[in-house]
C-alpha cells in the first residue's frame, strides 16, 4: 500500500467511525424514546442547561459556520468574528429571551410542539398554520442543501480529490435519514452535546497545532499582514457598517425562525435552565468562531491557496497538522453538520405531519408514514440541487437567513401585541416573503434598496421592515376575527 492509500484509509476509517459512534448513540435513545409526539419531538420538554446549550449549538454548527466562515476570513479579513460571533451572538441571546421565553411559556401551558400549532390556535386559521410551516420548508430546503454540499466538498479537500464530491454529499444524505428515523430529539441532544464539546476541543488543538507550527500567533499574523494588509485593519472592503450590522441581524432574526432552532425554544425544562442557557450562549458562540475564524485568516499569510470552490480549513489542516487529526476536525465538522441536518429534518418532519398533512388530511395514525416518507424526498430532493449547483457555501447560506427571517417580526408582534389580527399577520408573511422571494431568484431586481435617511440596505433587511410595517398596518385597519383567541398568549401563564 503506498503512502497516499494508506493516507486515504486513516482519513476514511476516522470520518466513518466517528459517524458510526454518532450513530450508535442514538440508537440507544432510540431505546428510551416513548411513542408520543411530544417525546419524539421534544424530548418530553425535560432538557437540562448543558444539554439544551449545547444542542442548539450544534445544531447552528453548520457548514456555514466552519466552511463558508473561515473563508469569509481568508478571502475579506476576520472582522467575520464581529458579525457572527459578537454581535450574532448577542443578538440571538436576546431574541432568545425574547421570543424563545414566551414560547417557552406558551408550549408548556398549551401543548404546542411548532410554531405553526402555536400561531394557529391563536388565530383560529388552520391555514395560517399550514403557511407558516410551508415557509418555514421552503426556507429549509437550500439549508438542507448546504449541508450536503459542505460535506462533499469537504471530504474532496481533505482527501485531495480520491473520495469524490457526490459521494461525500450522497454520504452525509444516507446517514442523517436514517439518523431522524431512528434518534429523535432525545438522541439528536445527546450526540449534539457530545459534538459541540469535541468541535470545541479540536478546534482549539487546530490553533494551536498551526500556531505552534509557524512560530506563534505573532508570526502568523505578520505573514498575514504581509501577504493581506487590508486583513489587519477594522473595517473597510466588504465590512462596510451596514454590511456588518445588516448581516449580523437578519442571520439573527432568522435562526430564530429555523424549524430546528425554534422548537428547541419549547424543550427546557424549567425557567431556570432557559435563563441560564441563553447567558451563555455568547461565550460559547466566541469559543467557537474566534478560533475557527483566525485560522481562516492566517491561513491567507501562510501560503495557502484555495480553489475555486474550494474550502480553507481542510486544506490549512493538511499542510500544518497530522493526517490523522485533519481527518478527525473534518470528521468532527460533518458530524456537526449532520447534527444540523438531522435536527432540520426532524423538525422539518414535525411541521410536515403536524402542520400541512394534519389539517389538510386528517389520518393520524399515517402520520409515521407521512414522516418518514416526507424527509426522505425532502432529503433526497435537495441532494439532488445540491449537485447542480454552483452556488457558494455563502450564498446559499444568507439566502436561506434571509428567507426565515422574514417571519421573525411578524411572529414577535403577535407574541406582544394583543391587537394583532389574522388579517394583519397573514398580510406581514405574506408581504415580506413575496418581495423577498423576489429579490433572491429574480436576478433582474436589485440586492439592496435605498431606504430614506439611513441608506442602502439589503432585501433581507427591507423585507423584515416591510414585514413589519404590513403586520402592524394591516392589524390597526381590521377587526379582528370571532374565533380568534386575543388572550391565548398572556393569560394563565406561569414559569414555575
Amino acid at each position: 500500500m503506498t503512502a497516499l492509500q494508506s493516507a486515504l484509509s486513516v482519513e476514511v476509517g476516522i470520518v466513518v467511525g466517528y459517524l458510526l459512534a454518532a450513530l450508535a448513540v442514538g440508537a440507544v435513545a432510540y431505546r428510551l424514546t416513548e411513542n408520543t409526539a411530544e417525546d419524539y419531538y421534544l424530548a418530553s420538554r425535560t432538557l437540562g442547561t448543558v444539554v439544551l446549550l449545547f444542542t442548539t449549538f450544534a445544531t447552528l454548527l453548520s457548514a456555514f459556520t466552519f466552511f463558508a466562515g473561515p473563508n469569509i476570513a481568508y478571502n475579506a479579513g476576520p472582522e467575520w468574528i464581529l458579525v457572527m460571533g459578537l454581535m450574532d451572538g448577542i443578538l440571538f441571546a436576546l431574541l432568545w429571551y425574547v421570543v424563545g421565553y414566551k414560547q417557552w411559556l406558551l408550549g408548556r401551558a398549551r401543548g404546542y410542539v411548532t410554531l405553526g400549532e402555536m400561531l394557529g390556535d391563536r388565530f383560529g386559521a388552520t391555514w395560517l398554520r399550514t403557511l407558516v410551516a410551508v415557509v418555514s420548508l421552503f426556507w429549509l430546503f437550500p439549508y438542507v442543501m448546504l449541508q450536503q454540499r459542505g460535506a462533499g466538498l469537504a471530504l474532496v479537500s481533505l482527501t485531495d480529490g480520491a473520495v469524490p464530491y457526490w459521494a461525500g454529499a450522497l454520504g452525509i444524505t444516507l446517514f442523517m435519514i436514517a439518523y431522524v428515523v431512528v434518534a429523535g430529539m432525545r438522541g439528536v441532544a445527546w450526540t449534539d452535546t457530545l459534538q459541540g464539546l469535541f468541535m470545541l476541543s479540536v478546534v482549539w488543538i487546530a490553533v494551536l497545532w498551526v500556531l505552534a507550527s509557524v512560530g506563534g500567533p505573532a508570526a502568523a499574523t505578520a505573514r498575514l499582514g504581509e501577504a493581506a494588509p487590508g486583513h489587519l485593519e477594522l473595517g473597510g472592503g466588504l465590512y462596510t457598517p451596514q454590511y456588518v450590522v445588516a448581516t449580523a441581524v437578519y442571520i439573527a432574526f432568522g435562526v430564530t425562525m429555523f424549524p430546528q432552532i425554534n422548537q428547541r425554544f419549547f424543550v427546557a425544562g424549567s425557567k431556570e435552565t432557559l435563563k441560564r442557557t441563553f447567558g451563555l450562549w455568547p461565550v460559547l458562540v466566541l469559543l467557537l468562531f474566534v478560533p475557527a475564524f483566525m485560522l481562516g485568516a492566517w491561513a491567507r499569510g501562510l501560503g495557502i491557496q484555495v480553489p475555486e470552490g474550494g474550502n480553507v480549513l481542510p486544506l490549512l489542516l493538511r499542510e500544518f497538522t497530522p493526517t490523522w487529526f485533519a481527518a478527525l476536525v473534518i470528521a468532527g465538522a460533518l458530524a456537526a453538520m449532520m447534527s444540523s441536518s438531522d435536527s432540520m429534518l426532524l423538525s422539518g418532519a414535525s411541521y410536515l405531519t403536524r402542520d400541512v398533512y394534519r389539517p389538510l388530511f386528517g389520518a393520524p395514525d399515517r402520520e409515521a408514514l407521512v414522516a418518514r416518507a416526507g424527509v426522505t424526498i425532502f432529503a433526497f430532493g435537495s441532494l439532488a440541487l445540491s449537485l447542480a449547483t454552483n452556488a457558494t457555501l455563502l450564498q446559499i447560506g444568507e439566502t436561506a437567513f434571509g428567507g426565515f427571517a422574514q417571519l421573525a417580526l411578524p411572529v414577535i408582534v403577535a407574541l406582544y401585541w394583543t391587537r394583532t389580527t389574522r388579517a394583519g399577520i397573514t398580510a406581514g408573511i405574506v408581504a415580506s416573503q413575496a418581495f423577498y422571494v423576489a429579490a433572491a431568484l429574480l436576478p433582474w431586481l436589485p440586492a439592496s434598496y435605498a431606504l430614506p435617511v439611513i441608506g442602502s440596505w439589503p432585501a433581507a433587511v427591507v423585507g423584515m421592515v416591510l414585514g413589519l410595517v404590513v403586520t402592524v398596518a394591516g392589524s390597526a385597519v381590521t377587526t379582528p376575527a370571532t374565533d380568534e383567541r386575543r388572550s391565548v398568549y398572556f393569560e394563565g401563564l406561569r414559569a414555575d
